[in-house]
C-alpha cells in the first residue's frame, strides 16, 4: 500500500545527510524545499510557503523564472563553461547591458558578492600602490561578505570572531556620519566602502545628502568610492542601482544576487579611468562569467525590461510599505518600518527570530537581521494579493504576541 506522504521519507533522509556530511555552518529551518515557482516554494511534504525572502534577494525574480529557465537549458545545450583565456559572446553582451545601464566602465565577473567584493579591494589598492594609500574606510554595521578580506570589510564584530588576525588597512566609521567619514580619510586612504542600504546590518538608510557629501569628499581627497549593491542592486529599490537615487555616481560598483536570476554569479564593474589597472595576471576567477551564468544574468535583464519590472516595484513597494506602516499603528512593539521599493524592515521592540518562527508555522518565510529586524523582500515580481497575504500573516503573528505579552503582563 502506497503512502499518503511518499516523500516525507525523502525528507527526513535529507536531513539525515546533511547531520552526517555537510558541515553545520548555517542555521537551517527544518524544512526541505523541493520546488519553487514565483513567490512559492513547495516542501517534501507537499506544503506551500509563500516567500517574502527569496534566497536573500537571489531570486529577485521569483523562483524559476520562465525567461531565465529557457535561458539556461538553451545554453547548457550548447556551451556551459569556457575558460576565460577565450573570448565568450556573452559575457561581451552582459558587460555592455551592466554598463549602459549603470556608468561608464568595465566589467570583472566572478561567482558571488564576496569575490565581487575581494575584487573592488584589490583594484583600489592598485590604485594606490606606489603612493603610500591601501586603506579602506568601511561602514560600521556594513556587510561585505564572508572572505577573510570581506570580513575585515564587514563592521559587525559578530562576523569576525575566531579568524584573527584580519586584513590590516581597514577601519570603520558609523553609517551617514560625514563628519567621522571626514575624519578618518587622511593620506593613507585609497577608498571608501558601503552599502546604499545596510541589509544585513538592519535595513539603515542614510539621508541622499550623506551620499552626496560622501562622493564630494571622494572627489577632493582624490580616493575612490565603492558602492556594494550586492542586495540593492538590479531594481529592488525601485531604479536598477540604488546609487542612481541619490544624483552621483560610484567609481566601482559590486553586484551579485539577483543579476544571475538564481544561478551564482557575481560582477565587479569599474569606471573607465580604473578598470584597466588589473592587467593579465593581477586577477581571476575560474568560473566567473561563465556562459551559462551569463545566459541567465542576460535573462534577467530582459525580463525587468520587457516584463516592467522596476515598475512593478516602485508600485508595490509603495503598497507595502503602506500595509507595514499600518501593521506599526496597531501594534506599539514595531518601532520603524524603513526601507525602499522591495528592501523594507520593520524595526521591533520584541525577537524577532520567534516571529519570523511563527510566520513559518503559518506558510510564509521571512528572514529577520539584527535579532529584531523583519526583513520583507519580496521576489520583484510579487503580486498584491500575494502581498496581502504575507501581511495578513505577519498581522495574525503580532497579535499573537501582543496577547501573549498582555497574559504575561509585559
Amino acid at each position: 500500500m502506497k503512502s499518503k506522504k511518499p516523500s516525507t521519507a525523502r525528507g527526513d533522509a535529507t536531513i539525515e545527510s546533511y547531520a552526517r556530511y555537510v558541515i553545520p555552518s548555517y542555521g537551517r529551518s527544518p524544512l526541505v524545499i523541493v520546488r519553487g515557482k514565483g513567490s512559492w516554494l513547495w516542501d517534501s511534504e507537499g506544503k506551500k510557503y509563500l516567500d517574502f525572502f527569496p534566497g536573500y534577494a537571489v531570486s529577485g525574480l521569483g523562483h524559476c523564472h520562465p525567461k531565465i529557465v529557457r535561458a539556461i537549458k538553451r545554453q547548457a545545450e550548447q556551451l556551459i563553461h569556457l575558460p576565460n583565456i577565450y573570448y565568450n559572446p556573452l559575457q561581451g553582451k552582459l558587460a555592455e547591458l551592466i554598463v549602459t545601464h549603470s556608468f561608464p566602465g568595465k566589467c570583472f565577473f566572478c561567482n558571488s558578492g564576496a569575490e565581487a567584493n575581494e575584487a573592488a579591494m584589490k583594484l583600489v589598492r592598485k590604485s594606490g600602490h606606489g603612493r603610500g594609500r591601501y586603506e579602506i574606510v568601511s561602514m560600521l554595521e556594513s556587510f561585505h561578505g564572508r572572505t577573510i578580506a570581506t570580513i575585515t570589510a564587514t563592521g559587525q564584530k559578530k562576523y569576525q570572531e575566531g579568524f584573527g588576525p584580519l586584513l590590516p588597512g581597514v577601519v570603520h566609521v558609523p553609517f551617514g556620519d560625514i563628519g567621522a567619514l571626514g575624519r578618518a580619510v587622511n593620506e593613507k586612504t585609497c577608498a571608501v566602502m558601503l552599502e546604499p542600504i545596510q541589509g544585513e546590518g538592519g535595513i539603515k538608510v542614510a539621508r541622499p545628502e550623506y551620499f552626496v557629501a560622501v562622493r564630494r569628499l571622494c572627489d577632493s581627497k582624490g580616493i575612490l568610492l565603492i558602492m556594494d549593491e550586492v542586495q540593492t542592486g538590479m531594481g529592488r529599490t525601485g531604479e536598477y542601482f540604488a546609487y542612481q537615487r541619490y544624483g552621483i555616481r560610484p567609481d566601482i560598483m559590486t553586484l551579485a544576487k539577483t543579476l544571475g536570476g538564481g544561478v551564482a554569479i557575481g560582477a565587479m564593474v569599474a569606471g573607465s579611468r580604473y578598470a584597466d589597472l588589473l592587467q593579465p595576471g593581477t586577477h581571476a576567477s575560474t568560473f566567473g562569467g561563465n556562459p551559462l551564468a551569463c545566459a541567465a544574468a542576460i535573462a534577467t535583464f530582459a525580463a525587468i525590461e520587457e516584463e516592467g519590472i522596476i515598475k512593478n516595484v516602485r508600485r508595490l513597494g509603495n503598497y507595502l510599505r503602506t500595509q507595514a506602516v499600518r501593521l506599526s499603528a496597531r501594534f506599539p512593539f514595531v518601532r520603524e518600518v524603513r526601507g525602499e521599493g522591495f528592501m523594507l524592515g520593520m524595526h521591533l521592540a520584541i525577537d524577532g527570530k520567534m516571529v519570523v518562527a511563527e510566520c513559518l508555522k503559518r506558510g510564509m518565510l521571512t528572514n529577520s537581521t539584527g535579532d529584531n529586524v523583519l526583513r520583507l523582500m519580496p521576489a520583484m515580481t510579487v503580486k498584491k494579493q500575494e502581498i496581502d497575504r504575507a501581511m495578513s500573516i505577519v498581522g495574525d503573528v503580532f497579535d499573537v504576541v501582543a496577547k501573549r505579552n498582555v497574559s504575561s503582563g509585559v
